[in-house]
């Protein structure tokens, strides 16, 4: 019966030792992705070199192309045959 307890308390040990572990090691990882994950969405956010980003329209170049749009000029015309 002893060497039974003795046994059961050694193996308990064991799994709060290995959980223990596994534990820190999740963390180490999770933190290692995590981090990878930053670094490439730090690097696809960049801009190409070279490329033009347009943060802001004014609001009288967003009306007059929006009357550009809208219509036109109408020219009449006739067809002249030779």
């Amino acid at each position: 019966m002893k060497y039974i307890i003795i046994i059961l308390g050694i193996g308990w040990l064991l799994i709060q030792l290995i959980r223990f572990f596994l534990k820190t090691k999740l963390v180490k990882f999770a933190q290692q992705v995590n981090e990878a994950a930053r670094e490439q969405q730090r690097t696809q956010n960049r801009p190409a070199e070279g490329s033009i980003n347009v943060d802001h329209i004014p609001q009288t170049h967003q009306k007059k192309r929006q009357k550009d749009i809208k219509g036109g000029e109408y020219v009449d015309y006739e067809e002249v045959k030779d």
